[in-house]
């Protein structure tokens, strides 16, 4: 739509030349995707497995990452294609991820995702307050690629919340 392209404009421009995006994909059809493919776009973030499993087909050079909480039982099916899994939240699942690419011979770039917004319970993502030992721990599995840690904002139109709980993630970071 128009309003979409509009702000993907907005977005572009503001990130500026250094800053890649990831286009999340969601729900989206495969004829959208292919519209900010179009426009140059090559790195796109999907949440469920399924639906990530049904776009694979689309070009070759597109770099999939999963954004969403991830269960073990699901990292199988999807590790052979995304190139960074946004949402490690557990010991647990980094084992996983590891005996996974193990099998592939594949090193995946993953994010350390932590719970900073206090008052949204139904967020995953592990407890800052053990964020040292975690991190320590999952640059231990020889597939695994720690790049960073990632954080979601809180639901609220509390611009002042929403940017403590980032500045927080930056200090954690």
């Amino acid at each position: 739509s128009r309003m979409i392209q509009a702000h993907y404009e907005k977005v572009k421009k503001a990130c500026g030349e250094q800053a890649r995006l990831c286009v999340v994909s969601k729900k989206r059809s495969k004829e959208e995707i292919m519209s900010y493919y179009d426009a140059g776009e090559r790195i796109f973030g999907e949440n469920h497995a399924q639906e990530l499993l049904g776009k694979i087909d689309l070009p070759a050079d597109i770099q999939w990452q999963f954004i969403g909480h991830l269960q073990r039982n699901k990292v199988k099916s999807i590790v052979p294609y995304v190139s960074c899994i946004q949402s490690l939240d557990s010991l647990e699942l980094a084992k996983e991820i590891d005996k996974q690419c193990a099998k592939l011979n594949k090193t995946m770039d993953v994010l350390c995702e932590f719970h900073m917004a206090d008052e949204d319970e139904n967020k995953s993502g592990h407890d800052p307050a053990d964020a040292d030992a975690f991190v320590r721990s999952c640059m231990q599995f020889a597939h695994l690629n720690v790049c960073g840690i990632m954080a979601m904002g809180p639901h609220t139109h509390d611009t002042e919340r929403i940017r403590d709980v980032f500045m927080k993630t930056h200090a954690l970071y």
